[in-house]
């Protein structure tokens, strides 16, 4: 890498961009004064933390890198079986299952062929945090376990102290700050905070609770930066970048679509390898067997006529939604939503998927994964690095941040599905 050219980024989990304001992210709109607002910026399909994990690490749409949401259908040799991503061990699973983990070079394994580093701090679920650096080519920092380079394992009792939560996220930025961004000073040191992800799937939307989480992650967003710009006033080497993976939606009721498919006759039993329903909050993608490809087409029809679903694909039209369209995944489903406003003045309302391994509620609290015009409003700013003072209304998208820090450190980045954030209009 030539100079000292460095990335920092801070993303704030499930932060809807509407939900930025002057009274609950102060200094988010401060930063966004300073630097370059993405007015336009979405999300991937499912809109769950850990594909959008995958997409912001290789700057590819799911169907490239193949992780396809939080739960995702894995044979591992007695047929299809949901698997939940967010388990530690679930690389192992894929690997074992697929020969491999995601398809595509991450940014850790894209700095160390320069002999550069990548550092990961995150507090949310451990498949999310692994899938930045799942082939271990950099550090990642989590509670459920931390590995360097060569995946060894390293023993780190700060890491393995954090719960999710605002205390748990104020203490991985003290220790982001000192340890990560001025002690080690990596080309990308990245911190995912699990607010206000943690508290919005347990209090409704815009209520005091759901609000102060949203005022804890601006606070740290803002400690990470001071600690940047005190390193580099300039904002010339380094590049500071904050923004969320999705945005949330409130939860009117639950389909259990496994229960629904079987009564049609479309699945052979709740548990049946044939047809795999894999939850995603509000969508879920759909898995059959060879023996049971030919009942995409009915279970597709059979979708289309519920009133609960929004949008539904299937076969080649996967692709339009950044699916892949040549593995057992046939068939998704998007819930559909309504500009109803809860009690705290917060719009947006859909279904969820019925999880049979998920058994809390979440009527009325916030929830994630489909196409809904909230759950798809993630926010995006960029300070530094050459980025202008203005509001960039042209569309982004999560795959646009990797090749944007790939550009800064001087590296190529053009043979991913995103492309570099523009530096000016």
């Amino acid at each position: 890498m030539k100079g000292d050219r460095r990335v920092v980024i801070v993303i704030c989990d499930s932060l809807r961009n509407d939900l930025v304001t002057e009274a609950d992210a102060p200094f988010l709109v401060a930063l966004a004064a300073r630097g370059t607002r993405f007015a336009a910026h979405k999300s991937v399909f499912p809109s769950t933390t850990r594909a959008s994990s995958a997409s912001i690490a290789t700057g590819c749409l799911p169907a490239r890198h193949g992780l396809y949401g939080n739960t995702q259908a894995l044979d591992e040799g007695e047929g299809l079986v949901c698997r939940n991503v967010g388990a530690p061990d679930f690389r192992d699973r894929m690997r074992r299952a697929t020969g491999r983990t995601l398809r595509v070079p991450v940014l850790a394994e894209r700095l160390r062929w320069h002999n550069e580093a990548a550092i990961v701090c995150s507090n949310v679920s451990p498949g999310a945090a692994y899938f930045q650096d799942p082939d271990g080519h950099g550090t990642v920092y989590h509670a459920a376990g931390s590995y360097g380079p060569g995946m060894r394992e390293l023993d780190d009792p700060a890491s393995a102290a954090l719960k999710k939560g605002i205390a748990g996220d104020r203490a991985m930025t003290d220790r982001f700050c000192a340890d990560i961004v001025e002690g080690r000073a990596p080309a990308l040191a990245l911190m995912w905070l699990s607010e206000p992800d943690y508290t919005g799937h347990h209090a409704p939307l815009g209520s005091p609770r759901h609000r102060e989480a949203i005022r804890a992650a601006d606070r740290c967003v803002r400690q990470v930066f001071e600690t940047v710009r005190r390193l580099d006033p300039s904002g010339d080497d380094i590049l500071f970048m904050a923004g969320s993976d999705h945005g949330m939606e409130t939860i009117s009721e639950s389909i259990d679509i496994t229960a629904l498919l079987v009564a049609a006759g479309i699945k052979q039993g709740p548990r049946s390898s044939d047809v795999v329903v894999a939850p995603q909050g509000t969508s879920a993608t759909i898995y059959f067997s060879d023996g049971a490809r030919g009942r995409a087409p009915e279970t597709a029809a059979f979708l289309t006529r519920e009133n609960w679903a929004g949008r539904v694909v299937a076969g080649a039209e996967l692709a339009k939604v950044g699916l892949p369209i040549d593995t057992a995944l046939q068939v998704a489903v998007a819930m559909a939503t309504d500009a109803r406003v809860n009690a705290h003045g917060i719009a947006g309302y859909g279904a969820i998927v019925a999880n049979p391994e998920d058994n809390e509620s979440k009527i009325g609290f916030g929830q994630h994964g489909g196409l809904g015009i909230n759950e798809q409003n993630p926010f995006l700013i960029a300070e530094g690095g050459g980025f202008a003072v203005r509001t960039e209304t042209r569309p982004t998208s999560l795959i646009d941040i990797a090749p944007t820090v790939l550009r800064h450190l001087r590296m190529d980045h053009d043979d991913m599905d995103g492309r570099a954030l523009p530096l000016s209009a």
